[in-house]
């Protein structure tokens, strides 16, 4: 049975999700049919787009992604400090930006004056706003249903398009987090859909190799912001140079003639994560298939178990094997 989304959702114990939608037709999501001959390459960008435009009105920051032909994988990070810290006229604008909103909240934006009655109902509005904003589920569903409806359009169909809800993954600390990321950039040259990662199209690792050249950082995606320390800002607690060296070091690993053959990966985030390289292959070459719930340390999964009340802990023992 599935588990309730509440139940997978813990922001104490950490704001790192690993999500992942799939298409539920045997025809492509995005690439080509093989099948029809049809081509849907074009949807990838639809994805892309509007995965990059939901972060600007959430409060919700794109840490990772990767468009593949049946299924996306993002790793997104909850502000939810930010929702608290807009006003209130920030949360409605946001939230016209996607929905029409009620009569209340425009009425609010053009200056009108609100008695005491409109003016509680108004607040509960804002306060359902705010707190949708801050939600990985309504993060994810606005994207889903607006590829669904043009997808369905462009197919002349009706009816269901994505598998079900989307699946999730809570990333309890440094070590999970750079090795999902690593993970989903690396997705297109595991399907042979590309040869390194500067040419990997609608992923988030080659728009980060892009923005590298010209010694910049991408606006629309979550900064690196370098080592953790004491007065740490926000952003992914790595270097953007060591996550890309990185990177293109797990996926020469992963190339066919190379398997097992290249020299052990000396790479200062995994010194830092004091993660084996031996474990950081299958990390990062299976993730989803030896993880099936949140993923961290096992005091981190202990802890996220505990503030959730569930007594299974799924990925205890692979926890405990792989990054430990």
């Amino acid at each position: 049975m599935a588990t309730a989304r509440k139940r997978q959702v813990s922001l104490t114990d950490t704001k790192y999700y690993h999500c992942i939608s799939r298409c539920v037709r045997r025809a492509y999501l995005c690439g080509e049919d093989k099948v029809t001959g049809q081509s849907y390459e074009h949807r990838r960008g639809w994805i892309e787009d509007k995965l990059l435009e939901l972060a600007k009105v959430f409060c919700i920051d794109v840490c990772a992604y990767a468009v593949m032909s049946n299924h996306t994988h993002t790793v997104l990070y909850v502000d939810d400090n930010k929702a608290k810290r807009l006003s209130d006229k920030a949360i409605i604008i946001r939230w016209h930006k996607l929905f029409k909103g009620t009569i209340l909240s425009h009425q609010f934006l053009q200056g009108e004056r609100l008695d005491s009655a409109q003016q509680t109902f108004l607040n509960k509005d804002i306060e359902q706003f705010r707190e949708r904003l801050a939600s990985i589920s309504w993060f994810m569903r606005v994207l889903n249903e607006s590829i669904a409806r043009k997808a369905n359009k462009e197919d002349n169909c009706t009816g269901r398009f994505w598998e079900g809800r989307f699946k999730s993954q809570a990333l309890l600390d440094e070590a999970a987090l750079a090795a999902c990321m690593a993970y989903v950039d690396l997705n297109p040259i595991r399907a042979k859909m590309a040869e390194t990662p500067e040419t990997s199209d609608y992923t988030s690792v080659k728009t980060r190799c892009e923005y590298a050249k010209e010694g910049k950082q991408p606006k629309h995606l979550a900064r690196f912001a370098g080592s953790p320390r004491k007065h740490m800002p926000k952003g992914l607690p790595f270097e953007l140079k060591s996550y890309l060296e990185l990177v293109e070091l797990t996926g020469r690993c992963m190339r066919a003639d190379k398997r097992g053959a290249i020299s052990p990966i000396n790479s200062p985030i995994l010194d830092r994560l004091n993660i084996a390289s031996e474990n950081w292959q299958k990390l990062t070459t299976q993730f989803t298939k030896v993880f099936h719930g949140a993923v961290g340390r096992p005091q981190k999964l202990d802890n996220y178990c505990a503030s959730l009340e569930i007594k299974r802990r799924a990925n205890y023992k692979q926890c405990e094997k792989l990054l430990t």
